[in-house]
């Protein structure tokens, strides 16, 4: 089967298209035919050896992390699924990848397709759809009533996770570039900034969470506007110490995360709030209940631009310049 691999941890010229033979799966694993990857900035980042100390592959590695697709085989422990089952699954964190014609995915990371979504809609959706869910809903808790900040609206995770924070009944500031303004109050941003105009911190006030998606001082920036008991949930980083012990790393690497993320938690805590780094994994339950709001319409998929597989390699480039609005994905087929 034809599958995109990285062979090396280097800033470039590691990734190819090889022949790889059909994967064997494990009792608790589906083999599905993938026929679209969604896109995600940390498959650009993987090959070049940014999450080393945190993923682990077993070179040379499939490349992707979210897939659509149609099971068709099961292993002798899978229950929830059967062959001919249409599947939207993430494969982050697991080890394998999903840019190839079929792809291992455990039982536990997938749930069925929303009927609604063509496979390319759906594909689009996994690592994002659960990165907010696992922040707005599992982490911070936000409520009805809450004042929610999302900055970089436009991109893949914001465009989700303000509906998704819509959804929870908070109110939604976001930031993002002039040309973009209508797309995210389309999706039910409430406050929009536009940051080519004006900087966040001086217009925005009392607000209960910050969703860190923007790397730089933007994280140091939000603590301004957060009110005392606020929080922010950080998805770039720096991480903390809390995610060494999940992580199940050593005395020493929890000992350089807790450096990294001291200044930014003394900050908080001076304004009475909290900050934390979250790191998403697969959860089929989750990603079920995200179907469900999918299916009747109160979240929609924000597409981008589609690409042939021949062209991924050109996919993943286009990504890495950060102004895609919305997801990038691979129609496989």
């Amino acid at each position: 089967m034809k599958a995109l691999i990285f062979t090396r941890y280097a800033k470039s010229d590691n990734i190819a298209f090889t022949d790889l033979p059909r994967p064997i799966l494990k009792p608790d694993e589906m083999l599905v035919e993938v026929h679209a990857v969604g896109l995600n900035p940390v498959d650009a980042m993987i090959p070049k050896g940014s999450f080393k100390p945190f993923l682990r592959f077993q070179l040379p590695a499939t490349l992707g992390s979210d897939l659509a697709g149609v099971v068709t085989e099961v292993g002798s422990r899978v229950t929830r699924f059967k062959p001919g089952d249409a599947i939207f699954a993430s494969l982050f964190d697991s080890g394998t990848g999903s840019l190839a014609e079929y792809a291992v995915v455990p039982e536990k990371a997938a749930a069925l397709k929303p009927s609604n979504l063509d496979f390319v809609q759906a594909a689009s959706i996994p690592m994002v759809g659960l990165t907010a869910w696992q922040a707005l809903k599992e982490r911070a808790r936000v409520k009805p009533g809450q004042k929610v900040f999302i900055p970089a609206g436009s991109g893949g995770i914001g465009t989700f996770a303000i509906q998704l924070a819509k959804h929870l009944g908070a109110k939604v500031a976001t930031t993002t570039s002039t040309g973009n303004v209508d797309l995210v109050r389309s999706l039910g941003a409430d406050e929009v900034i536009d940051y080519k105009k004006q900087e966040f911190e001086t217009v925005l006030r009392d607000y209960d969470v910050v969703l860190g998606t923007v790397k730089g001082d933007s994280i140091k920036k939000s603590v301004g506007i957060l009110k005392s008991n606020g929080s922010i949930v950080s998805l770039v980083g720096p991480p903390d110490a809390a995610f060494g012990r999940t992580r199940g790393m050593n005395f020493f690497m929890k000992f350089v995360f807790g450096l990294l993320s001291g200044k930014i938690i003394r900050q908080a805590r001076k304004k009475g709030a909290a900050y934390s780094f979250l790191f998403v994994h697969p959860d089929s339950g989750q990603l079920a209940e995200i179907g469900k709001l999918l299916t009747v319409g109160t979240i929609r998929p924000v597409i981008d631009k589609v690409f042939p597989f021949e062209q991924a390699k050109e996919a993943l480039a286009y990504l890495e310049k950060g102004r895609a609005k919305g997801k990038v994905v691979v129609q496989m087929r």
